[in-house]
């Protein structure tokens, strides 16, 4: 996509001086960018974007002054506070701000905490949605989070809190017994003590799991594995964070869903992955 593309005819917001736009940059694939991004990319003076934004898609900001403010776990990075107090001063000095981060911002993202920070500093912000990773990574490993047949529920939760434990606040007891899916960001550190936990509290050892790393991009991985097993093959499979953990039945799904594999010539591994016995269309 290039600059002279136009964006189709709508009454699209201009990014003024001195606001602050926080976009969700999606996954990874730089066609997953909402439009709103792409506008607001082409506006900003400041690009403040994170670690999981790729260089594509900062290819389309322009001239605009790249500041990376990326936290990556383990590794050295910028204090929060830091990152948010630096949004107000260039917001002051007139600058037209866009706050980039990977997936959705408002979905551990922390931007409610910055978005709130720029509000009580009298900074005006604006909030650009993006596919959470937890949901497009998994579409494009052909694992749909919702499935009639699976889940009538899916829970969304972090495998650390801010001081990089497992969180404490986590009923993980409830979790296991009142979602049928479970979906998990930042986990890998800590899979082998979330996996215990949630057997301890019932669910099978067989349980279906996946492992999504570099989630959307070309060279995306999945691990297939189940509960009891999620460790060790992680480990084999030399997985390494950023990883989407899935746990659940609707993973079968990717033996028929596994929609890349499909393009790249492969046959399905299972028309039947959840052995219904029915034809699909069949209520």
């Amino acid at each position: 996509m290039s600059d002279s593309l136009p964006l189709p005819q709508k009454a699209w917001p201009e990014l003024r001086a001195g606001w602050v736009w926080l976009c969700g940059a999606g996954p990874g694939d730089p066609g997953l960018l909402t439009l709103h991004g792409l506008n607001a990319l082409r506006q900003a003076d400041v690009v403040v974007y994170d670690a999981l934004v790729g260089e594509d898609i900062l290819s389309w900001a322009g001239d605009a002054e790249l500041i990376y403010a990326g936290k990556r776990g383990g590794k050295p990075s910028a204090k929060q506070r830091d990152i948010s107090l630096h949004l107000v001063e260039l917001a002051r000095a007139g600058k037209r701000v866009l706050r980039l981060k990977g997936g959705d911002p408002f979905v551990f993202g922390r931007g409610g905490e910055e978005a709130q920070t720029l509000v009580q500093h009298g900074v005006p912000i604006r909030i650009i949605p993006g596919i959470s990773a937890g949901i497009g990574g998994l579409a494009y490993a052909g694992i749909p989070v919702t499935h009639r047949d699976v889940n009538q529920s899916v829970t969304f939760v972090t495998g650390h809190d801010q001081t990089g434990d497992t969180p404490g606040s986590l009923d993980w007891s409830a979790i296991a017994q009142g979602s049928q899916v479970i979906v998990i960001y930042m986990g890998m550190k800590h899979i082998a003590q979330i996996t215990q936990r949630l057997m301890e509290a019932g669910r099978s050892p067989s349980e279906p799991v996946a492992f999504v790393t570099s989630a959307t991009l070309e060279h995306q991985n999945v691990v297939e594995s189940t509960l009891g097993t999620a460790v060790d093959d992680a480990k084999a499979a030399g997985v390494e964070p950023p990883a989407i953990i899935c746990i659940g039945r609707s993973v079968l799904m990717r033996q028929v869903l596994d929609w890349q594999s499909l393009e790249a010539g492969a046959a399905p591994r299972n028309l039947d992955p959840l052995d219904r016995g029915r034809p699909a269309e069949s209520a």
